[in-house]
């Protein structure tokens, strides 16, 4: 992610967010969730997610953070299992706002990383200040656009300055992508480091580390006994994760006991039939994961570097797509149910969410209607039929992907008014071109990096977004960055609704359809529960059987 976006956007709120009440409550370290001499045997985990890459500074998709989430420290986290998402301490003592540009950090004494080095304010500066210095297109920099710096007065004390008060977020921030903390005797300042290298360094400090790594094929897990923090000790001695090419691989291997556990992604035809097997149980946890489709402002039909530029036509083109999608039809008979249908940029279950394109597209209750896409395209002077390509990804959003697209491609051209070229791509590449105007319409899905509705906005909607879509609207900016600084749940709630409305006008991408977190895990298993849960990270740690 570019680290233009949240930055922009909160130096437009800084004339008017002083003299608001600090956001939140100091926040004191708790005992460990799970502690004990954690003395269970091997747990084996299944997964189809690919990974992108082991170094915080350089990803940002859900089979990196997996890996990461369980084996680098944070400041912050929730605790496993909890439906509370507000953020506690973690390897820190203590955090709390001490000014109202000012979030400071007390960090346990003691800290090591596994390699033996300490961990300490330094490092977690040294963390911070990498990533935005890197600043890689892949790597969650954007989240810490409100950081204007970071220092320290002891081995003990971190100080985050931010650039505008009273962030409502930050604390959040410090439990995502953006917050692992990293050695700084083992990882370069300007650089990523290569996923071989990290683990050869042992540079790991959180309740797993890893031993031994094949990327994207097998990594193996071990405890780490030096870890503090809020997750407590991993109740496995070792944990495997093991990556399948094919959802009905993954479910095989459930099935069979190759895997105890299955975890993302199995299409909605598997986890329904593996409800019925006697040897499995079927965990769902809380839905925060979004589905949608995205246009690229310069290459999509008539974007501002195509042959024909116009921005009427252009959004005509996608008023009408969103006009002719049936989610329902979708939701039913591709996911059975465990996805619902989605007409709101902030999911269903969030402060603030709003299902604004419901009555603003289709057929004004939620279905598809031919002569309002009709309508939209004739009144901007579009000739029909337009020629659409749209890219999707089968591996990493799971095999269903493609009947889901199939499907949308029947409901678009069967009005006559599109043709579409539908193409997939293999994840790794995919993300690598979608940042690349490679694809002028494509789907992307979204896993949240903390529960809060910013975290549907800001990274999408803001200059230089994650998306890198070349979208820009100053008034959907700004309005932003004042709801992430109001502290007031009423104003903040109508300035969401605010937000919505104008993204609903303008259709930077489509919400389609929100989807629940599921596990499918041995009956053998313990644990299982807890693994998925309000923070939305696979929790290996309180795995064992």
């Amino acid at each position: 992610m570019q680290l233009l976006s949240r930055r922009n956007l909160l130096q437009f709120a800084a004339l008017g967010a002083a003299a608001v009440a600090l956001p939140g409550c100091a926040q004191t370290a708790s005992s460990p969730s799970n502690t004990g001499s954690a003395g269970g045997g091997a747990v084996l985990i299944g997964t189809t997610d690919k990974v992108t890459a082991l170094d915080p500074a350089g990803e940002y998709d859900n089979g990196s953070f997996a890996l990461i989430s369980n084996c680098f420290p944070f400041l912050l986290n929730t605790k496993p299992g909890s439906t509370d998402a507000t953020p506690v301490p973690d390897i820190a003592e203590s955090a709390s706002f001490t000014s109202d540009k000012e979030y400071t950090v007390k960090l346990k004494s003691g800290l090591k990383f596994a390699n033996g080095h300490d961990l300490t304010s330094e490092d977690v500066k040294y963390s911070f200040d990498r990533m935005i210095k890197i600043n890689d297109p892949n790597g969650p920099s954007s989240l810490l656009a409100n950081l204007d710096s970071v220092s320290t007065s002891d081995d003990l004390t971190v100080v985050f300055t931010l650039k505008v008060a009273n962030d409502q977020t930050f604390p959040q921030v410090l439990t995502s992508p953006a917050g692992p903390i990293v050695d700084k005797d083992s990882f370069p300042a300007d650089k990523l480091l290569d996923d071989d290298a990290i683990v050869k360094a042992n540079a790991f400090a959180g309740p797993l580390r890893i031993t031994d790594y094949t990327k994207n094929q097998l990594v193996s897990f071990a405890r780490w006994d030096g870890y503090q923090g809020v997750l407590g000790a991993a109740k496995a001695s070792t944990v495997t994760m093991k990556y399948y090419a094919q959802d009905e691989n993954l479910k095989l291997g459930v099935q069979q006991g190759e895997v105890d556990v299955a975890s993302r992604s199995l299409s909605a035809t598997d986890i329904d039939s593996l409800r019925s097997d006697s040897k499995l149980k079927v965990y769902e946890g809380t839905g925060g994961e979004m589905r949608m489709l995205v246009f690229n402002f310069d290459t999509m039909p008539f974007g501002a570097k195509t042959s024909e530029p116009s921005a009427a036509k252009s959004l005509a083109v996608r008023q009408a797509i969103a006009s002719l999608l049936d989610r329902s039809a979708v939701s039913t008979n591709v996911y059975k149910g465990t996805y619902n249908p989605l007409f709101a940029y902030v999911p269903d279950g969030f402060l603030g969410a709003s299902p604004t394109l419901k009555s603003a597209y289709g057929d004004g209750n939620g279905g598809p209607s031919k002569d309002k896409a009709t309508k939209f395209l004739a009144d901007a002077g579009v000739t029909t039929p337009v020629a659409l390509n749209i890219q999707y990804n089968p591996d990493h959003y799971g095999q269903s992907s493609s009947d889901e697209y199939t499907a949308m491609k029947s409901q678009l051209e069967s009005s006559g008014l599109f043709t579409v070229d539908l193409k997939s791509t293999e994840w790794v590449q995919y993300n690598k071109d979608r940042v690349a105007d490679v694809y002028p319409i494509y789907q992307l899905g979204w896993f949240p990096d903390f529960p809060d509705p910013d975290n549907y906005l800001t990274p999408f909607f803001t200059e230089g977004n994650f998306i890198h879509q070349h979208y820009s609207n100053e008034a959907v900016a700004q309005a932003i960055t004042a709801q992430a600084t109001e502290p007031d749940k009423t104003k903040r709630q109508a300035l969401l609704k605010e937000i919505q409305d104008k993204l609903t006008a303008d259709l930077p991408t489509i919400p389609l359809l929100q989807g629940k977190q599921v596990l499918i895990a041995s009956t053998a298993v313990k644990g299982a529960e807890n693994a998925i849960d309000i923070s939305f990270k696979l929790r290996m740690n309180v795995l064992s059987k």
